[in-house]
């Protein structure tokens, strides 16, 4: 498999790696999306203070009353967070991410992106992903995003992931019912402080106001 990667300087010392990846990953996280800077990481929100009994948005009408996070919410790693969930025009439900690990890689992984990527750390946050609503999510793909420490941008966007290291697996075709559930791998890197935090920030409430859990 052959891996070519760019990376394009934009406003913010923002940086966004793109890794080229072959026809089996073609799904809404493909490597050859442009990045403009408004893609970049956003600036982090004043947290909330944590109420996971908050009303849910109506995106997670599928959950049960009171299990769904409110935006904010912070939780440790190996907490399990349920969050409302939509992937592209038609899937839409409630899943439960737990967070197991923020994994320091080394430098060397992340030779696929190329020179420009030499200083880069990349870090691996694995999580389980549960299907709480029941909604056929089949094929699906979430991520998170890394953070560092107290939710401040790491001014560095991937796009792909690193096969072997930190691979993105999507949904399987049986993630369809409660209970389901699948492993996966979101991929981040930082050229300054350590990664800690690991956001989700899926929809507009909160993309405005994360949920993060840290280490």
């Amino acid at each position: 498999m052959t891996y070519k990667g760019r990376i394009v300087f934009a406003v913010a010392l923002t940086t966004t790696l793109g890794l080229g990846l072959t026809a089996c990953n073609d799904g809404d996280d493909s490597a050859s999306a442009q990045e403009s800077p408004s893609a970049s990481a956003p600036a982090p929100s004043a947290p909330s203070s944590e109420s996971p009994s908050a009303e849910p948005s109506d995106d997670a009408s599928a959950a049960p009353s009171g299990d769904v996070a409110a935006p904010g919410t912070k939780f440790k790693v190996g907490d399990r967070a349920v969050v409302p969930f939509k992937y592209g025009t038609s899937k839409k439900g409630t899943v439960a991410v737990t967070v197991t690990a923020i994994e320091k890689g080394a430098e060397a992984d992340m030779a696929p992106f190329g020179d420009k990527a030499k200083g880069m750390t990349p870090y691996y946050i694995r999580m389980k992903v549960e299907n709480v609503g029941g909604t056929d999510l089949s094929y699906s793909s979430l991520r998170l995003r890394g953070k560092l420490d107290g939710g401040a941008p790491t001014g560095v966007i991937l796009i792909g992931d690193l096969p072997g290291k930190c691979d993105n697996e999507t949904a399987p075709r049986d993630f369809t019912t409660k209970g389901a559930s699948y492993e996966t791998c979101s991929l981040s890197a930082t050229k300054t402080d350590p990664i800690t935090v690991a956001s989700f920030e899926e929809g507009d409430a909160y993309s405005d106001s994360p949920v993060l859990w840290t280490n």
